[in-house]
């Protein structure tokens, strides 16, 4: 038996080494990114029923062939782009450095009128009532909901173990997503610079 060298081995055909796997690796987390951009784009801009798999593919600039590869059905397609909304959406939090209460609870109105939550709240109304997605979106927006609430916590510093902490917390997350509501219809900007304020002072009085 002959000794393999390492030439035989790098000519070996469908063996790609790792440096020929690695650019291909690349491409496709890229055109998976822009597949899911493309899917929060159209949802925000277009609602469930009029975003299809193929508007997605054609934004993105791929074959339906190649966004199904990524992407097998069209709930599988949703479901991630609203998981990468919800990423980005705590990345976001995560990255806050506000200063003030009145500042934190800005931010936070911020996210929920902004097109990541429309495309959220577009599949969320598809969930109501598409059984196939239902059970997916319920246990992702449950998963935010609760990162959400840790990442505002600390923002906040808010200690949870006072009396009525919590409830304050989650009311403002809750008053916050009610804003992002209003937004999608009319643009409620004078009105929401008004309650951010305040809902600042409250803050301050409730935490301390």
């Amino acid at each position: 038996m002959g000794v393999v060298t390492p030439a035989d081995r790098t000519e070996r055909p469908g063996r790609p080494d790792r440096a020929e796997r690695a650019p291909k690796q690349d491409r496709s987390r890229a055109t998976r990114q822009r597949l899911l951009e493309a899917a929060v784009g159209a949802l925000a801009e277009l609602g469930w029923a009029r975003s299809t798999v193929s508007v997605v593919a054609e934004r993105a600039g791929v074959s339906r062939g190649a966004t199904q590869h990524h992407f097998p059905t069209r709930e599988d397609l949703f479901t991630a782009a609203v998981e990468y909304v919800a990423e980005e959406r705590s990345h976001a939090l995560r990255s806050v450095s506000a200063k003030t209460r009145a500042e934190v609870v800005a931010a936070l109105v911020d996210l929920y009128t902004g097109p990541l939550f429309r495309a959220a709240l577009h599949l969320w109304v598809a969930a109501s009532h598409e059984e196939a997605l239902h059970a997916r979106v319920a246990e992702l927006e449950a998963r935010v909901g609760r990162e959400t609430h840790r990442i505002a916590v600390r923002l906040l510093d808010a200690d949870e173990s006072r009396p009525g902490v919590r409830e304050t917390v989650q009311g403002l997350l809750d008053m916050a997503r009610g804003l992002g509501l209003a937004n999608v219809l009319t643009d409620d900007t004078g009105r929401r610079e008004r309650v951010v304020r305040q809902w600042g002072r409250l803050l301050d009085e409730a935490l301390g």
